[in-house]
C-alpha cells in the first residue's frame, strides 16, 4: 500500500472488493397477482413482453397487480414504482407518496 493511500486510507477500485446485494427473495406480496425477479437488465419479463423497470432492482422481486383492464402496478416491497399496460414496454412512475401534500389557501 502507498503511503499516500495509508495516510488517507483511500482504497482504489482494483484494491477493493466488490460489493454484493443478494436478493430480497423473502419479500412477498400477498395482495399482489404475481411476484416477479427482475431480470439482470433491469426488466420485467410478463406475458411475452419485457416491460423496462431498472438495473437497480436487478435480482429483486417485485410484485405486479392488475388494477385497471390491462393496467398494471408494479410494487418492491411496501412502494408502489409505477405502472404499465399492455402497449407501454416500460414502467410509467406513481405518484410520491413523501410528496408534499399542501392545501389551497382560502380567501377570507
Amino acid at each position: 500500500m502507498s503511503v499516500a493511500r495509508a495516510k488517507t486510507g483511500f482504497r482504489s477500485g482494483a484494491d477493493s472488493q466488490p460489493s454484493e446485494h443478494p436478493a430480497r427473495s423473502d419479500l412477498h406480496y400477498p395482495l399482489h397477482d404475481r411476484i416477479i425477479t427482475v431480470t439482470r437488465c433491469g426488466r420485467i419479463c410478463f406475458d411475452g413482453r419485457k416491460i423496462n423497470l431498472s438495473a437497480a432492482f436487478a435480482g429483486q422481486n417485485v410484485g405486479i397487480k392488475e388494477i385497471g383492464e390491462k393496467i398494471w402496478l408494479v410494487s418492491f416491497m411496501q412502494y408502489d414504482l409505477g405502472f404499465f399496460d399492455h402497449e407501454c414496454l416500460r414502467v410509467e412512475c406513481a405518484p410520491n407518496p413523501f410528496e408534499a401534500k399542501v392545501l389551497p389557501m382560502c380567501p377570507e
